[in-house]
């Protein structure tokens, strides 16, 4: 299994601007820029750090209902939230960490079974594996 996305960058990093599209078509020619990415612009577009944001809650999401599923629990509902913190490192900017906040509805689960399938799912979901970084969590289990 391979995805494939395409980036197009056009003039210099900071008056520049580019695009980006999933081949898979989810996105087509979506902005991005140094502003937007650097000093918080306004307006349309992303960020590679939100994009990245997106495939772990994605990936978190999917892969924390099939460790539920597994151990006989049915999944109500779940929702992920990554917020991926780009800062500077040695002078060079780096994402520091992926922090994950998660919310389910898990019908007879107990907390400590909740917490131990929440933090094996945050070790192993594949965007965990990926990323070279401090991998966070914050999981709740609600009713």
């Amino acid at each position: 299994m391979k995805s494939t996305a395409t980036a197009s960058w056009t003039g210099g990093l900071k008056d520049g601007k580019g695009t980006l599209t999933a081949d898979g078509g989810a996105f087509k020619d979506t902005p991005y820029s140094f502003a937007k990415r650097f000093e918080g612009a306004p307006g349309p577009g992303t960020t590679p750090e939100e994009l990245i944001a997106a495939a772990h809650a994605g990936c978190y999401a999917m892969a924390f209902s099939g460790a539920l599923g597994g151990a006989g629990f049915t999944v109500q509902r779940i929702t992920a939230r990554a917020t991926v913190t780009l800062d500077r490192v040695d002078g060079k900017a780096t994402v520091t960490e992926s922090h994950l906040e998660v919310r389910a509805s898990v019908p007879g689960i107990d907390a400590a079974k909740f917490a131990a399938l929440a933090t094996e799912t945050k070790t192993g979901c594949p965007i965990s594996r990926l990323l070279n970084t401090n991998v966070t969590l914050d999981a709740k289990l609600e009713g």
